[in-house]
């Protein structure tokens, strides 16, 4: 079978190599998953560059979500050959791969009614905002909803979710097909922050309440920006640095307007509590069967078209998630 892997660090292109190794066996505890697509993230780029916190001796194989069906069970097992399943493998034995080998905590059951494509792409960012919006926000039917970066693959489910427990949603992004973007994943009210100062025009669409909730992945000046448009008792949850600049917090100013910093770090909490994991599963499953939550997919690549895909991530002209399937996928 083929597999990507890492061989030398650099961009994606002279780092990526494939080679046809050996199908996999399971071990007691896990199963091997016959891949029929995976999705990219930023941090498989990183990892190629070996800039990323992991760095796995050479070579590995890079991918952390995937999709496909359950082709051999190790001793013990509880699920069945044949199954629909979405997985998260580890590190150096990562998706981009045909045949994966995963411990089966980290392999979720789907529904028929989910594409392999749309699969792949759901765990890191639906159950990434699905936690902050729902845990550690607590977002509440009616409430003001502040989404940046909108069209990107936490923002755009983050949309989604948002719509689904009943808050108004508020996005943000950089360009006119973007927004529209964020209009039809259910955004309320869009806003370029490219032309527009969104502070102010939260605060107008509000009313001057201010946002309740903002979720922010950019950080830097727009977390900055945020703190003036957030409501009394708001929370601003800090989902990453996309921006590439960790602000610094004035603390005497969150103390007056009596708002919330909120750390999300999805991977810790799905480290500690495996089970809470699941149950969330369950329910996006659900919220997906309702037609609440779609992932929003910028293109399907071939298997062969990883590095190329990878650099038009690292563009960050692309929006929603990049999918690559494998031979024989279907749906």
């Amino acid at each position: 079978m083929k597999s990507w892997f890492v061989t030398t660090l650099g961009d994606p292109e002279e780092a990526l190599e494939i080679r046809e190794i050996k199908r996999p066996v399971p071990e007691k505890g896990e199963v091997v998953v016959r891949v029929k697509a995976f999705a990219l993230n930023f941090f498989d780029i990183l990892q190629c560059q070996g800039k990323y916190q992991e760095k796995p001796a050479l070579p590995f194989t890079p991918g952390a979500e995937v999709a496909g069906v359950v082709e051999e069970v190790g001793e013990g097992g509880s699920l069945s050959v044949g199954q629909r399943v979405l997985a998260v493998p580890l590190l150096p034995h990562g998706g981009f791969t045909e045949a994966v080998v995963v411990k089966e905590e980290d392999v979720f059951p789907i529904p028929e009614e989910l594409s392999y494509q749309e699969a792949a792409a759901m765990f890191i960012t639906y159950h990434t905002a699905y936690y902050a919006l729902q845990t550690k926000a607590q977002l509440k039917p009616s409430e003001k909803l502040l989404v940046h970066a909108g069209s990107g693959g936490v923002g755009s489910a983050a949309i989604q979710i948002g719509k689904a427990i009943g808050a108004k949603v508020i996005a943000t992004a950089g360009s006119a097909e973007k927004l529209e973007m964020c209009r039809q994943l259910g955004a309320d009210v869009v806003i370029n922050y490219r032309e527009e100062d969104f502070s102010q025009k939260v605060k107008k669409e509000t009313t001057g309440h201010g946002a309740d909730v903002i979720f922010d992945p950019v950080g830097g000046n727009v977390f900055h920006s945020s703190r003036k448009c957030i409501a009394f008792d708001g929370r601003l949850l800090l989902i990453g640095f996309a921006g590439g600049n960790i602000p610094e917090a004035p603390m005497n100013h969150a103390l007056i307007k009596n708002y919330s910093l909120v750390g999300v770090h999805f991977g810790y909490f799905r480290r500690l509590f495996p089970e809470k994991v699941k149950a969330a599963h369950d329910e996006l499953m659900e919220l997906y069967k309702a037609k609440k939550i779609k992932p929003l997919i910028y293109h399907n690549y071939s298997f062969e078209e990883v590095p190329f895909a990878l650099n038009q991530l690292g563009s960050r002209e692309t929006w929603g998630k990049l999918v690559v399937g494998t031979k024989g996928v279907n749906r």
